[in-house]
């Protein structure tokens, strides 16, 4: 036997409590620090010390007294090991905590405790040497690759100081233990059905008597689960990429002790595996009848939406392998574009799921996790998928254009992949790291505006506007829709109220001002639960009167004649007699229970002075009217800008000031001065209302020539006209967008005319036929055209000819 260097410790040692186990010379453990004492212990001799000897710690087993207070020091025990600190991980987030990875080097007996704060330490003598006894090598190495686990007389065997006494300790028992984990291990081997060698292996364990072999009844249940999985696997119809993956995970799964943190994540996985629809679908209805009844019950207007659809089924119809189309709905909010979404599932006959994509700023939301991180989790695609079953149902990811963009990579990149019908069948999310075949989902993206979708995921889905809803449309979606619903909600019939379209009207008009209905529904919200007030006291005092005395005589008449005569809807007075049914909603009523109408026609009292006119704009949530104003003052010739206007705006603001002053003498424009030069010794300010809302976009430039051309010229602009449209400096009209969106704004305003640049005209034939029979339309290609049809007269004594001023 070759001679080992005794290991010398020192003779003053702090000491870490653990609970977790026993350690012994020249074995291993993991324990953790979770006390205050080990804290204290770990900060102060291993994260802070520097020398080999601060890394020797005193270990002795110690347990946890619940009756005992925490700030004591426990009894201790009087044997511990002398252990060499090889790793600290941890961190001090959420709180502190640390593990530490430690092997023990010999056996110590406590002298006497030096102190016990912030930690223990003692002073401590060395009882033995760590060497090696070539006697117990055999055993020990036999031992190792049986069995992992501990046996129960670990403290006994620390205790023992004589080599002799070890021996007689040890070695039976691990003797004993070996052939007990062979015995099972060749049982095991032989039994082939599953249920037997469950029964035969458990009269085996209670014969021998192995500490540490005995397994509880939840173990035998996990291994009967894990042969019906590895059933499922065989009988599922996962691609062969798929199954040869469970396979080879299931394998491993079997040689997995269950104390492993890996265990349960191999197990997850291959449940999620044999969960997905790999080859599982629904048959699409294709009735193209049906289909259209069915759209047209369920929303109102949306034709060419609807017609995309039915487009679809006609398509899907002819040819069953069809790719799903990817949709993105644009449209302001309240227009229905979820609902739509859902209907067109209806339609098909297939399972709708919907993706919040709102905020979402982590890549791994739409790919999954990798499953080398603790707490992995497959995509929201792919978790969609195992929710609905089949694999081709109706995702909707709703509102894309809120996408996130963090350091956990971007989520909008992601989908990418998924929203391309040439990749997306071999979609490969990080936590199966297998293919999907997505081929087959119909996606459908909603959004307020495209402005804010990256150019590269726009180009992968096919862009379906969605206006907003005229004044026409939006009264028959409140008869349709709105009012049965709330009427259902609130428990109320059409015999108990009554809501004439007039009525809905003036809600549209002088109590909303929105591109969708949501502020509609509310309001009808708040008028069925005014009525729903006076309907349940109404019923109170019905049985109130059929209860009383009928002997009150001609007293009792007087009393209710006199408190029957007509009251508020809102008014909270005890009438003696219910309110007659149906109760009618009427102006009155809506004053009672909505307040003062929330917007008036204020037009024309804004164009009541020269220096005003009326612009179009496009926000996320609709068309909306703008006033622009403009006034002058002695000055240096500055231009003011105010309304939180953004860099186009401001660069529209001075190109109308310098197409004005070029032309200030063909039109006889002059300053206070009656100077041509409108900026000699004036100064200029333009506001743009609702200063707290950020503006933007070429499309003023119009409305600010008009309003400079008012202030200089000293007329009025017509209070009746709109208009919108990009201008240049020689004088130009171009085209802008959101044309559809602007005139259904000027028409909820009340106004009669709009004038668009002439590109635009095309862009017409999308507007409502009611509106466009309402509203005359100006279609212009230079400013000359833009200020003859704003001001009344013309705006220069020769009109330009080429004007065209027609009600469509």
């Amino acid at each position: 036997m070759s001679s080992v260097n005794p290991i010398q410790i020192p003779s003053r040692l702090p000491l870490l409590l653990t609970h977790e186990g026993v350690l012994l010379p020249g074995s291993t453990m993991r324990t953790s620090v979770d006390s205050a004492r080990n804290l204290q212990l770990v900060r102060s001799r291993l994260l802070k010390g520097t020398s080999l000897q601060s890394t020797i710690l005193g270990v002795i087993p110690n347990t946890p007294d619940p009756a005992s207070d925490a700030q004591d020091l426990p009894p201790l025990h009087r044997i511990g090991t002398a252990a060499l600190a090889v790793q600290v991980v941890g961190s001090n987030w959420p709180k502190p905590h640390y593990t530490l990875l430690i092997t023990g080097l010999c056996r110590f007996q406590i002298v006497q405790v030096l102190k016990e704060k912030p930690y223990p330490v003692a002073e401590v003598e060395q009882l033995d040497r760590l060497e090696e006894f070539p006697n117990t090598c055999k055993t020990r190495e036999e031992l190792g690759e049986l069995s992992e686990q501990f046996y129960k007389y670990a403290v006994q065997i620390l205790d023992a100081v004589s080599l002799e006494e070890r021996f007689k300790m040890t070695i039976p028992l691990l003797v004993r233990q070996i052939e007990g984990l062979k015995l099972l291990q060749k049982t095991r081997k032989h039994k082939q059905d599953d249920d037997k060698r469950v029964i035969a292996i458990r009269p085996i364990r209670r014969i021998t008597h192995i500490p540490g072999a005995l397994e509880d009844e939840d173990e035998d249940e996990d291994h009967d689960d894990i042969v019906m999985l590895e059933k499922k696997i065989r009988t599922s119809s996962m691609p062969e990429q798929a199954h040869k993956v469970c396979v080879k995970e299931i394998k491993r799964l079997k040689k997995m002790p269950q104390s492993m943190p890996e265990y349960a994540l191999t197990r997850n996985y291959l449940e999620l595996m044999v969960e997905l629809p790999w080859n599982k679908s629904t048959t699409d209805r294709l009735d193209i009848r049906a289909a259209r009844i069915l759209l047209d019950n369920d929303h109102y207007a949306m034709e060419k939406l609807k017609k995309r659809v039915l487009e679809y089924l006609a398509v899907r119809q002819l040819k069953n392998n069809l790719k799903g189309p990817i949709l993105c709905f644009v449209g302001p909010p309240g227009v229905g574009k979820t609902s739509v979404g859902r209907s067109v599932a209806k339609t098909l006959g297939r399972e709708f799921h919907r993706i919040a994509l709102g905020g979402v700023c982590d890549q791994s939301d739409i790919r999954g996790h990798r499953r080398t991180y603790v707490g992995s989790m497959p995509g929201r695609i792919i978790n969609g998928l195992k929710t609905v079953g089949v694999n081709n149902p109706v995702f909707l990811l709703d509102e894309v254009d809120k996408l996130g963009k963090s350091l956990q990579g971007d989520p909008a990149a992601a989908l990418l992949e998924v929203l391309d019908p040439e990749q997306n069948h071999n979609f490969t999310d990080h936590y199966l790291n297998v293919a999907f075949d997505l081929s087959q989902v119909l996606f459908i993206a909603t959004a307020n505006t495209t402005a804010t979708i990256p150019p590269a995921l726009l180009d992968r889905m096919e862009i379906i506007q969605v206006p907003g809803y005229t004044q026409e449309e939006k009264v028959e979606i409140a008869h349709r829709h709105l009012i049965p619903k709330q009427l259902e909600q609130h428990g109320l019939t059409p015999q108990q109220i009554q809501i004439p379209q007039v009525t809905t009207l003036d809600i549209i008009t002088r109590y909303t001002r929105e591109a969708g209905v949501r502020s509609l529904d509310r309001k009808f919200g708040a008028i069925c639960r005014a009525v729903a007030v006076k309907v349940a006291e109404g019923q109170h005092k019905e049985a109130k009167l059929d209860h009383s005395d009928v002997a009150e005589g001609e007293g009792c008449k007087e009393h209710i004649l006199e408190d029957a005569k007509p009251e508020s809807i809102n008014d909270t007075t005890d009438l003696a007699l219910p309110p007659e049914m149906p109760i009618l909603i009427d102006f009155h009523a809506l004053k009672d229970i909505l307040g003062p109408p929330m917007y008036e026609m204020e037009v024309s009292e804004r164009l009541s002075q020269p220096g005003v006119a009326i612009g179009l704009a496009w926000t996320p949530l609709g068309g909306e009217i703008m006033f622009v104003e403009a006034s002058r003052m002695d000055g240096e010739g500055q231009l003011t800008l105010t309304g939180q206007l953004g860099d186009v705006m401001k660069e529209s603001a001075h190109l109308a000031i310098s197409w004005l002053r070029s032309n200030a003498k063909k039109y006889h424009l002059t300053n206070a001065s009656g100077s041509f030069d409108l900026l000699d010794n004036t100064d200029i300010h333009l506001h743009f209302p609702a200063g707290a809302v950020t503006k933007d976009g070429p499309s003023a430039g119009v409305t600010i020539v008009t309003c400079l051309a008012s202030l200089f010229s000293g007329r009025l602009v017509r209070s009746d006209v709109a208009m919108t449209g990009e201008i240049t400096l020689r004088g130009l009209v171009l085209p802008v967008g959101g044309i559809k969106d602007k005139v259904l704004a000027a028409h909820r305003a009340g106004l009669k005319q709009v004038i668009i640049p002439q590109r635009n005209e095309k862009d017409l034939e999308e507007i409502p036929g009611n509106v466009r029979q309402d509203l005359s339309f100006v279609t212009a290609s230079c400013l000359d055209e833009v200020l003859n049809a704003a001001f009344d007269g013309g705006f220069i004594v020769k009109t330009r000819p080429g004007l065209l001023n027609s009600k469509l």
